[in-house]
């Protein structure tokens, strides 16, 4: 199960060297847009983790600062990570302890933070009430969408909201309508942004997946909003849990400090949450379940074609 969740997680990055071995390699980076620094991390999981014994691990890196006493204490913190949760699963805490380490030497060799496309005033994290009020129109951002008569005969349906997360004044928040057609995601993302909170969030990322009985297919699709890669991953995330017809929205509010990959963390967690409220999926250890037999079926499959 943790293998199944590090690879939604981490997507592309994520790569099976060897799965009947356990023998795992991410690519973890400062950021992803333009990274400056990258480690390899790869693992070997003996028989007895987690419940008695660590990880294998080692670390190829181009960057030759990565040796001496930084090498000694990237690997005490790892050490460390491991005694602290002794018996637990320590992939995740690991690599996000890596990417920390990789964040710090990037803002210290290089004191210029990136450009933040979009950034709105710092909001108040406990002021999310979500009742609708009516707003001025400038301060409701632009959509592109038209909504035509007949669209205005279709039903709006119910749309849900669930519960912020918050870290380092950035707060996430997910919604979520049932939809069977494009119609009623434009008129669900038009509702939310006749919220005021809504509309000044920073970045509204969302997807959709609708099925389409007659053709056995899906009719899909993502924005990011500005959240490079947002959309793409949220899309990613409900097509490994097969859920259908539903959209969700996960709207960020910039809180004034970078987070780094933990948006993307933040943003999967919000929408993986309000699908396992709303009963899309069973939870989030069903739907690793369901990944690792997707997994095995296309193994026992491979094999037998040989």
């Amino acid at each position: 199960d943790e293998i199944d969740a590090l690879s939604s997680i981490y997507g592309d990055d994520w790569c099976a060297v060897d799965e009947d071995e356990k023998i795992f390699c991410i690519k973890i980076s400062d950021c992803l847009e333009q990274p400056k620094w990258t480690l390899c991390l790869q693992v070997i999981l003996p028989s007895e983790y987690p419940a008695t014994a660590p990880p294998i691990y080692q670390l190829n890196s181009s960057a030759p600062w990565l040796r001496g006493q930084e090498y000694m204490e990237l690997a005490n913190s790892l050490e460390e990570i491991y005694v602290k949760n002794l018996g637990e699963s320590i992939l995740y805490l690991w690599v996000e302890k890596i990417r920390e380490v990789l964040i710090d030497k990037s803002q210290s060799s290089d004191p210029a933070e990136p450009d933040v496309k979009k950034i709105t005033e710092e909001i108040d994290e406990d002021d999310y009430s979500l009742e609708y009020k009516p707003v001025q129109e400038e301060a409701i951002k632009t959509l592109n969408f038209v909504i035509s008569e007949s669209q205005e005969d279709e039903e709006l349906p119910p749309i849900n909201h669930g519960n912020p997360i918050s870290d380092r004044r950035s707060t996430f928040q997910a919604h979520l309508a049932p939809v069977v057609s494009p119609k009623q995601v434009k008129m669900v993302l038009a509702k939310l942004y006749q919220n005021k909170k809504i509309a000044s969030a920073t970045h509204n990322i969302y997807a959709y997946r609708i099925y389409c009985e007659d053709k056995q297919t899906y009719l899909q699709d993502c924005e990011d909003d500005g959240e490079t890669a947002a959309g793409r991953r949220l899309l990613h995330l409900m097509q490994i849990l097969n859920v259908r017809n539903v959209l969700v929205v996960v709207s960020r509010w910039y809180g004034g400090i970078l987070l780094g990959p933990d948006r993307f963390k933040h943003i999967n967690n919000c929408a993986r949450s309000i699908l396992v409220e709303y009963n899309y999926i069973n939870s989030a250890e069903e739907s690793a379940k369901h990944l690792g037999k997707n997994k095995r079926i296309r193994k026992e499959k491979k094999q037998a074609e040989h």
